[in-house]
């Protein structure tokens, strides 16, 4: 019988299954690439530059994701019950208090980031907290803190990061197809063989890197809607707050595909009538969250 820790087991192989897959389809392409212009090089130069843009990213993804969103810290006066609600949870989760941001924003919604447990930041917006009850948004705040716990925020930075890379790089071979300069371009079937696999690759990546970022993000709110359930044992918390968020009209203001995939509700949607296709939305369909957190 399926329960949620089988569910989370099973999330967290099929997230590193993915991760594995993307790192498979950026060494493939410095390969081709190298071939096709005859520089072993160019393939360390990948490795090397994906390494660096992980690190960086792993140091500075919390600052640039609040920024980007317009969160500002606050102390424990500015939001008593905020605040002890976040500090009941952590210790009841075994994690550290993390630092706390509101965004001013009317628009529901919540994200957690940061490199580690030691290093986190929940933010929410003022819209959240208007709508909410006190048992919603300890649900909404056990889903994050949750995200912590399982360090999914580190991994889908880190993808995010990834996918930027892989787009790039597939849009400098082909625009390097007008300039010439491979090796094999007009050198036999070899050469011919190269540059069709390199464009293939350079024109299906980036749609391959993009569905591994968005079902990583799919499984991980999956992962989170069921630790936070367990988290606070009352998963009817949760989906009420999961519910009256998707109902509000809009997005938010400052909604940016960045750190879209962050929210625990997609930032980007046009209003509850607006469906999105399952496939390219971020977060899994609020009615999918709810069955499973019901277990219906």
């Amino acid at each position: 019988m399926a329960t949620l820790y089988t569910q989370q087991s099973k999330n967290v192989t099929k997230t590193w299954f993915l991760m594995s897959l993307f790192f498979v389809i950026i060494i493939a392409l410095g390969f081709f690439f190298s071939q096709y212009y005859g520089n072993s090089d160019i393939l360390y130069f990948f490795v090397a530059f994906s390494i660096v843009m992980n690190i960086t990213s792993y140091w500075y993804s919390d600052k640039i994701a609040l920024k980007l969103n317009g969160a500002r810290e606050i102390k424990r006066e500015d939001n008593i019950e905020l605040w002890n609600i976040v500090e009941n949870l952590s210790i009841t989760a075994g994690l550290p208090m993390p630092k706390l941001c509101i965004m001013d924003e009317p628009a529901p919604n919540a994200f957690a980031t940061g490199r580690d447990k030691e290093h986190a930041v929940v933010a929410v917006t003022t819209g959240l907290l208007n709508i909410l009850d006190k048992s919603e948004l300890e649900g909404v705040i056990a889903h994050e803190l949750s995200h912590i716990g399982n360090r999914d925020i580190l991994l889908s930075t880190v993808v995010v990061v990834l996918v930027g890379f892989v787009s790039i790089v597939a849009d400098m071979f082909l625009r390097s197809m007008f300039w010439g300069g491979g090796r094999d371009r007009d050198s036999g079937k070899a050469g011919a063989l190269i540059l069709i696999i390199g464009i293939i690759l350079s024109i299906l990546a980036p749609i391959f890197a993009t569905l591994i970022h968005l079902a990583i993000s799919r499984k991980r709110e999956f992962l989170a809607d069921a630790s936070g359930a367990l988290l606070t044992r009352y998963p009817d918390g949760l989906a009420s707050a999961l519910v009256k968020i998707s109902q509000y009209p809009g997005k938010m203001r400052r909604a940016n595909t960045a750190t879209a995939h962050l929210f625990i509700s997609n930032p980007l949607k046009g209003g509850a009538g607006k469906k999105v296709s399952n496939l390219w939305s971020t977060h899994p369909r609020v009615e999918e969250r709810v069955q499973a957190l019901l277990g219906k």
